[in-house]
Formats: structure tokens, C-alpha cells, sequence
């Protein structure tokens, strides 16, 4: 768990990215199913985290999905995407380009550290 408040919370994403998931707390199905205070909230922590992003990783691009398909509640998955990541310019979940071991980028764990300061 990276963050968590009456609303939602956040949590990592294993990748080979810097790829980060946004939950409601309560399990709604879809987005139009949560109270206004809640839709607020998320979209506030979706650009939060993706401007974190931009600022720590400076990445190609950042990619912001919900699908809600596999796990039937409302989440965002907030990724930062590379040109030499394996999967570029394909989503994740897409078909992988090239064979990449290690994107040498700066630590994750230092990441959460900077987000969660802006997030507080």
C-alpha cells in the first residue's frame, strides 16, 4: 500500500515500469455508480500521481487506463512508459516489442517517498 484515505488508495502494480493502481475503497462497479465527492477525489490523485510521474520519471508518455473487466470494480492504472520499454509504443497489456532487462531508471521506492509528500 503507497497511500490510503476515506476514499481510495493506491497501490503498485509489479512491471517493469513505474506503474501505480488507484482503488475506491467502497467497491463500486463503475465510475458513474460513485457519489460525487468520490469521482472528485479520484481524478484529483489520478493528476496528482500522473503529474508525480511526468516530474520524477520524465517519461515518453504516461498511460491511463481503466478496464474494470478482470476485477469488476472502478480503478485507474497511472503508467509511466518509455521508448525502450519492452511493450512501447504498445500498451501493456499489448504485444511486447523487444526484449529489455532493466530500464535504468531512478528508484521506485524513492518515488513513493515524492508522491506521497504531494499526496499528504
Amino acid at each position: 500500500m503507497i497511500y490510503q484515505n476515506d476514499l481510495i488508495y493506491i497501490e503498485k502494480e509489479n512491471s517493469q515500469i513505474p506503474w501505480i493502481k488507484i482503488f475506491t475503497n467502497e467497491p463500486y462497479k463503475e465510475l458513474s455508480d460513485c457519489p460525487s465527492n468520490l469521482q472528485k477525489e479520484l481524478f484529483e490523485k489520478i493528476l496528482l500521481c500522473e503529474k508525480a510521474m511526468i516530474k520524477f520519471y520524465k517519461p515518453e508518455k504516461i498511460n491511463i487506463a481503466s478496464f474494470a473487466n478482470y476485477v469488476p470494480r472502478v480503478h485507474f492504472h497511472i503508467m509511466a512508459r518509455f521508448k525502450d520499454d519492452a511493450y512501447f509504443p504498445e500498451c501493456m497489456w499489448g504485444k511486447q516489442q523487444r526484449e529489455v532487462k532493466e530500464l535504468n531508471l531512478p528508484s521506485f521506492d524513492e518515488f513513493v517517498k515524492f508522491l506521497t509528500s504531494i499526496l499528504n
